[in-house]
């Protein structure tokens, strides 16, 4: 990989060589791949799984974390992307990066000879989407036509959970209200990708009907905060992840949610601490599919 953007920088046969990585860094944590190597954390949003996973995984592997935030940066007064861009180009070996738009990642991308590595954007979370995937095939030992029932709001997450469902033949359900649909350009790539990789659920009672996975994630992303009271109106009560949804999917049905979660929201603490959780399984393979991310940027770099 050049650079990690979006999850369509991958193809299958990369995600397998990836995930093969990862669980055997999941085995053996503590290895020597970053030695030397300097990894910036360059986060405009706040972050606990995200940053910490990362900050622990540039360390297990020998390497050193450097965390900057917007505003002890020069970009919190005004120096432009490109600037700052070739400057980290003489510093850095990878730039992880979590931003408000996916467009400024861009641009730094385009500036820098040095990888970057998207760590969250308005548009996409493609370290999520793999390691959300990553754990879907531990559990069920498969992923090619697994059916993962997405009820909630189509977000950042979503875009990169259905872009690598469909690069891996699995097939994402949505339901959500009228009014909160999926971007087209995503919903046009992953029919590219894989026809009939997204399909559209009258309920979260149809969704969910079939289901080998449910999903839930937050009814107010980062950035939304204005339309918090609209967004609640029109998600609740009705796509709620609860016991009484899950009770509704096959018995073998995994329940995931990427955190954090707003109990009473969009999930119920029963939910997430119930029996058919992997929730923290899911929580703890972003450590281990990003430090396979950063292996293998690495590797190529040499």
């Amino acid at each position: 990989m050049r650079d990690f953007l979006s999850v369509t920088d991958v193809k299958k046969e990369q995600v397998v060589k990836l995930w093969n990585l990862a669980t055997n860094l999941k085995k053996r944590p503590i290895g020597g791949a970053l030695r030397d190597r300097n990894i910036l954390l360059l986060f405009e949003k706040p972050s606990t799984r995200t940053r910490v996973s990362f900050e622990v995984g540039v360390n297990q592997l020998s390497g050193h974390p450097i965390y900057m935030d917007s505003s002890s940066s020069q970009l919190s007064r005004g120096e432009s992307i490109e600037d700052t861009a070739h400057t980290l180009d003489r510093y850095i070996d990878i730039v992880v990066a979590r931003v408000y738009k996916h467009e400024d990642l861009i641009k730094l991308a385009l500036a820098m000879e040095k990888p970057v590595v998207n760590a969250l954007s308005d548009i996409e979370h493609p370290c999520q989407g793999l390691s959300d995937l990553f754990t879907i095939n531990e559990k069920l030992g498969r992923i090619d036509g697994v059916n993962i029932a997405y009820v909630g709001d189509p977000n950042n997450v979503f875009n990169s959970l259905v872009l690598g469902a469909a690069i891996m033949g699995a097939r994402v359900i949505l339901a959500s209200p009228k009014g909160y649909m999926p971007r087209k350009a995503i919903v046009d790539r992953a029919e590219e990708i894989q026809r009939g990789s997204l399909k559209m659920a009258e309920s979260p009672a149809a969704a969910v009907k079939g289901a080998d996975v449910v999903y839930s994630d937050v009814f107010v992303s980062m950035g939304d905060e204005k339309q918090r009271e609209e967004r609640l109106r029109a998600f609740l009560p009705t796509y709620q992840v609860n016991t009484k949804l899950l009770d509704k999917a096959p018995k073998k049905a995994l329940f995931m949610h990427c955190l954090p979660a707003h109990y009473g929201e969009e999930t119920t603490k029963e939910a997430v601490y119930g029996p058919r959780s992997i929730v923290f399984d899911q929580a703890e393979n972003k450590l281990h599919v990003q430090k396979a991310i950063l292996t293998d940027m690495i590797d190529d770099l040499k």
